[in-house]
């Protein structure tokens, strides 16, 4: 009983903080209505890989490490602060390109296998994510449970992390918000590069602080 009480626990914290926008939220909405469903639903994939090992480090104890050794958090969020401005940047500068919608084959499965690896770098790229699992974790963990509990809790990690951003790809990459992209696709694209690239700065900007 006290293993489902903290499995509730966790999964009900990190459901609200996974719900909340970031940069995973618009990386995965803009390759939806960008690309296509499948890309959307890979990127959505990469987040709940990435919410797996977010969750794997926090059983081991990442938070403490973490405090321990500020070095280690720093070079964290300089490279997590790096990457979204690379992110960033790469969207921003494509703002003006005309879309190619993808037609199938082999080339959309290097799309979708691209798409995975991104949505997983992304959700890895913000140390911050790491902290809150840590916490959360360190708030509900048991003092002692079994190997069961861990798998079902990192398994159930991945399914909260998942499926949020799988129905957030399956509603964006629907015909509505599609056509409202094609509409004003530079500006939708340069917003969500500037995005990106200002969580960067700023993830950059509070490096030394860690």
């Amino acid at each position: 009983m006290q293993e489902l009480i903290a499995l509730v626990g966790i999964v009900a914290a990190l459901s609200v903080g996974v719900v909340s926008p970031g940069p995973s939220f618009v990386m995965v909405a803009r390759m939806s209505v960008a690309g296509s469903r499948s890309q959307g639903v890979a990127a959505a994939l990469g987040m709940g890989l990435g919410g797996m090992a977010f969750a794997t480090m926090a059983l081991l104890g990442l938070q403490a490490v973490l405090m321990a050794v500020p070095t280690l958090y720093f070079a964290l969020k300089l490279g997590g602060g790096l990457y979204l401005c690379y992110l960033g940047f790469l969207i921003f500068r494509g703002a003006r390109e005309p879309l190619t919608l993808q037609s199938g084959g082999a080339d959309e499965h290097r799309q979708f296998g691209r798409s995975l690896w991104r949505g997983l770098a992304t959700q890895l790229s913000n140390p911050k994510t790491a902290i809150v699992y840590g916490s959360v974790f360190a708030a509900f963990l048991p003092h002692s449970y079994s190997a069961g509990f861990g798998i079902a809790l990192v398994a159930a990690v991945f399914a909260v992390e998942a499926s949020w951003y799988a129905f957030v790809a399956l509603l964006l990459s629907s015909q509505g918000p599609r056509k409202v992209y094609l509409g004003c696709k530079t500006w939708v694209d340069r917003t969500a590069g500037a995005v990106l690239f200002g969580l960067g700065i700023r993830l950059i900007a509070t490096a030394p602080d860690a």
